[in-house]
């Protein structure tokens, strides 16, 4: 069961909303093999496992901004939990403690291995931030140091260091749906 969930799966589910990085419960009940009802009952069974900074609902905005990443014609297959057509509520959100505590919500043997493969998603979104933070200070000092040394081939330096700061800032974008920004 150790690869029960591919890590780039879990990536492309992970958002940027109210500026912490969350998960939809349709995307983790989709992850977990539950519906999104029964996902969501559990939590209100254990509502005081689930304080606001580990889980919280999303407001009319945001999921419309959330709608629209998705394209209208997604609509009807991603939100649909109800027989008369659409939710009858707004999307709860797990931030990553929230997602933790999860596993001892569902009690299930896949639940414990899907948050362990999500706990490593999370790990790897971090180091990844972290070695480009760390790649774009290394180019400063080393443009700071060239700057000081040599004065004459001054245009070819600098445009060799433009070129490597826009290769950081392409690597740097995620790679498929990595989140959003309500406006």
């Amino acid at each position: 069961m150790t690869n029960l969930v591919p890590i780039e799966r879990i990536e492309n589910k992970i958002y940027l909303i109210r500026g912490q990085k969350v998960m939809l419960d349709r995307d983790l009940a989709e992850l977990y093999g539950v519906e999104t009802k029964a996902l969501n009952q559990a939590v209100k069974r254990n509502t005081s496992r689930f304080p606001d900074d580990f889980m919280f609902q999303l407001n009319k905005a945001e999921f419309k901004n959330l709608k629209f990443q998705f394209g209208t014609s997604n609509l009807r297959s991603q939100f649909v939990t109800s027989k008369k057509g659409g939710r009858r509520y707004f999307p709860y959100v797990f931030t990553e403690q929230g997602i933790a505590m999860l596993s001892s919500v569902l009690k299930s043997e896949r639940a414990v291995q899907v948050n362990i493969a999500i706990m490593r998603a999370f790990v790897r979104l971090r180091k990844i931030m972290a070695t480009h933070k760390d790649l774009a200070q290394k180019v400063d000092q080393l443009e700071n140091k060239f700057e000081k040394r040599l004065k004459k081939n001054e245009v070819q330096i600098q445009q060799v260091f433009e070129a490597i700061r826009k290769l950081i800032e392409v690597e740097s974008k995620p790679k498929g749906k990595f989140g959003f920004v309500v406006e």
